[in-house]
């Protein structure tokens, strides 16, 4: 991981052989002391604030995600490749992902209705799961399924080793993660999370998420592997950006392994996903024919840039 630059030797020599009498001149015109690294427990709490304020402006954009995925098979050769292209926005507090492209080919006519016909049922059970969740006091994520909140994963491990590191011109945080196994859990996500180990890059000024590289350090199972199975080495890279300036939001993710988790996940080699073309969009309870483009917007957002190297 980048680190920060180390003065140059030349410079070090010269301040080291300046007479006594010019120390405090040098001393004034020595870069100031660095500023001391936050709390890790308290940055994590207000990443935890940023990120669901994002996830609040998020829900007023809409983006592309391409997808591309190759299934392996024993012997790590490429047994199956599929490829899906999808329009990703929210309706009613929902995120859906609409399907618009698979294989190459554009969705037919026919195939677009039957998707937005798919897509208006789903929100509809979304929207009655989280209404049974809020009864019950329950916190879910925006499908009314199990939600992992920072708070939580600071519960389920440790974050340690805070470093101050630059990323892209910015300065960043970068704080390694181990699960503990010993964690008590409430939902499979969190029984995940005890199992993960990796480093998380947090944009110091903005509190926000920038990086995380994490692999599962063992096997994971749940219900017999029946409702989970994850193996040990699977890993993943999810790469943020900062759009319009005000809400980081995913520009590329990565993974490898081999992990199944009921019918909403499954992965048996390695995948890459890239999030671009952000835009302003709002769209009202139904996906046909009520796409509406946010009216103060007569621009698109600015698309993020090519997904940058993580750092190193």
């Amino acid at each position: 991981m980048r680190r920060p630059p180390h003065r140059p030797v030349a410079l070090a020599l010269l301040l080291a052989l300046l007479p006594a009498a010019r120390s405090a001149h040098a001393q004034d015109a020595a870069d100031p002391a660095p500023q001391p690294l936050p709390d890790v427990a308290t940055l994590m709490r207000e990443v935890e604030v940023h990120q669901r304020q994002a996830e609040a402006v998020q829900k007023d954009y809409i983006f592309r995600e391409d997808s591309i995925g190759n299934e392996l098979n024993r012997s790590g050769e490429v047994k199956k490749t599929e490829e899906r292209a999808f329009d990703i926005f929210w309706i009613d507090s929902v995120r859906v992902a609409r399907t618009v492209r698979k294989d190459g080919k554009d969705l037919s006519a026919d195939e677009l209705a039957k998707e937005n016909q798919r897509i208006d049922k789903e929100v509809a059970k979304a929207k009655e799961r989280r209404a049974k969740a809020d009864a019950s006091g329950k916190e879910t994520d925006s499908e009314g399924r199990d939600e992992i909140t920072l708070s939580r994963i600071l519960e389920l491990g440790s974050f340690s080793n805070p470093r101050r590191v630059e990323v892209n011109g910015r300065p960043t945080i970068a704080i390694d993660y181990t699960g503990d196994p010993h964690a008590r859990t409430h939902n499979p996500g969190e029984a995940a999370m005890k199992m993960l180990t990796g480093t998380v890059w947090v944009d110091e000024q903005d509190k926000s998420i920038q990086h995380l590289e994490a692999h599962f350090f063992d096997d994971f199972k749940l219900g017999a592997g029946l409702v989970a199975d994850i193996k040990k080495g699977t890993s993943f890279q999810l790469t943020n950006v900062r759009i319009n300036n005000e809400v980081w939001l995913p520009s590329s993710l990565d993974a490898q392994g081999q992990a199944r988790y009921l019918l909403f996940f499954s992965l048996n080699g390695n995948a890459h996903v890239r999030c671009q073309d952000y835009r302003k969009f709002r769209a009202t309870s139904t996906i046909l024919p009520n796409f509406t483009k946010a009216p103060e917007d007569a621009a698109p957002a600015t698309n993020p840039p090519a997904a940058p190297p993580p750092p190193n």
